[in-house]
C-alpha cells in the first residue's frame, strides 16, 4: 500500500496565458495584495482614510523586498560568493530567498517614511497591517513549495512532502515545513484579530503580538529544517533570531501597556478622510439645514427689531398727533 503524500509541482512557473510567471513571485504578489486589502479594512475601522494603507505600502513593499533579500544573501553568503558560485545569482530574487527578518525591518523603515509623509503614527499603521502581514507570509510560503525548497527532515507521515531529485537535493519524502509555517501564520493572523478586538490593542501592541506569536512558531519550525544554514552554539542562526526578536516583542508589549494604555483616539488627520459618497447628500443637506437654522434666529431678531422700530414709529406718530 502506497503512502499518501503531498506532491511537488513539476514546474515552478505558472502561465497566465502567454505570460510566464514564477510560482514564487506569484505567491509574493498575492500575499502583498491580501495584506493591503485586509490592512485597508482595519485602517478604515480605526478611523483612517481608504487608500492610505496602499499609499504607504508603495514605500514599505520595495524596502521589504530589498531587506529580505539582503538578509538572505548576508546570512547565506556561501551560496553566492564561495568558490564555484556565481555572485550574480544573488540578484535572482525570483528563484527564492527572502529573509522575513530583513523584510520586516526594512519594510518598517519604508512604512515609517510613508507614515511621516502623511502625518500618521507608525505604531497605529503597524497595528492595522499586522494580521495582513501574517496572511501574506502564509501565502508566500507556498512559493517554497513551487521551488521545492526549505523542507524538513525525512518522514513517512501521510502529509509528507515529495521532493524530486535535482543537482542539490535528494528525492524522498520530507516534513512540509513550508506548510507548517503557512498554517501557523494563518493562526497568528486570527490570534491578532481576536486579541485586538478583545483587548483593544493600540500603540503597536497588535504588531508586537504578531511578531511574538510568529517567532514562537518559527523557532520550532526552523529547528526541523535540513537546508544548509549557519549554526551558533548548536542552534541555527534563525532560531536564535526568533528567540531574541520574541523577547523584544514581549518586552515592548509590557512596557507599552504600562506607559501608553488603550488605543490611539486619532490615527489620521481629519483632512485625510474621504467623503462618503453614500452620505454626501445627507451631509450637505444637514449642513444647509444647520446654516439655515443659524441664519433663522438672525432673521427673526432682525424681524423683531424691525417690528420694534415700526411700533416705536407708530407710537411716536400717535404721541405727536396727541401732542
Amino acid at each position: 500500500m502506497d503512502l499518501a503524500y503531498i506532491p511537488s509541482p513539476s514546474t515552478g512557473v505558472l502561465h497566465l496565458g502567454p505570460i510566464p510567471l514564477r510560482g514564487y513571485a506569484f505567491c509574493i504578489i498575492l500575499g502583498v495584495f491580501v495584506a493591503v486589502w485586509l490592512g485597508n479594512k482595519r485602517w478604515i475601522a480605526r478611523g483612517g482614510a481608504a487608500g492610505t494603507v496602499a499609499d504607504i505600502a508603495v514605500w514599505a513593499v520595495p524596502f521589504g523586498l530589498v531587506g529580505g533579500r539582503l538578509y538572505h544573501v548576508i546570512t547565506d553568503y556561501q551560496l553566492y560568493f564561495s568558490e564555484g558560485e556565481n555572485w550574480v545569482d544573488a540578484f535572482k530574487i525570483w528563484e527564492g530567498g527572502l529573509g522575513i527578518w530583513g523584510a520586516i525591518a526594512f519594510g518598517a523603515v519604508g512604512a515609517w517614511i510613508g507614515c511621516r509623509r502623511r502625518g500618521i503614527p507608525l505604531p497605529a499603521y503597524a497595528d492595522a497591517i499586522a494580521p495582513g502581514i501574517a496572511l501574506a507570509q502564509a501565502i508566500g510560503r507556498w512559493g517554497n513549495w513551487f521551488n521545492q525548497e526549505l523542507y524538513g527532515k525525512p518522514t513517512d507521515l501521510p502529509w509528507a512532502l515529495e521532493i524530486t531529485e535535482s543537482a542539490n537535493r535528494e528525492a524522498g519524502l520530507y516534513h512540509p515545513t513550508f506548510l507548517y509555517e503557512s498554517l501557523w501564520c494563518v493562526g497568528v493572523a486570527l490570534l491578532v484579530i481576536w486579541a485586538d478586538r478583545r483587548f483593544t490593542l493600540g500603540h503597536g501592541r497588535a504588531f508586537a503580538l504578531y511578531v511574538a506569536a510568529y517567532c514562537a512558531g518559527r523557532g520550532w519550525i526552523e529547528y526541523m529544517r535540513v537546508d544548509e544554514a549557519h549554526h551558533v552554539l548548536g542552534l541555527r542562526l534563525n532560531v536564535w533570531t526568533a528567540i531574541v526578536v520574541f523577547l523584544l516583542a514581549v518586552l515592548y508589549m509590557v512596557l507599552s501597556a504600562r506607559t501608553r494604555p488603550g488605543r490611539e483616539e486619532t490615527v489620521e488627520p481629519r483632512s485625510r478622510k474621504p467623503v462618503d459618497t453614500e452620505k454626501t447628500g445627507k451631509t450637505e443637506q444637514t449642513e444647509k439645514t444647520d446654516e439655515a437654522g443659524d441664519a433663522a434666529p438672525e432673521n427673526s431678531d432682525g424681524a423683531g427689531d424691525a417690528e420694534d422700530v415700526e411700533n416705536g414709529a407708530g407710537n411716536g406718530a400717535g404721541s405727536a398727533a396727541k401732542g
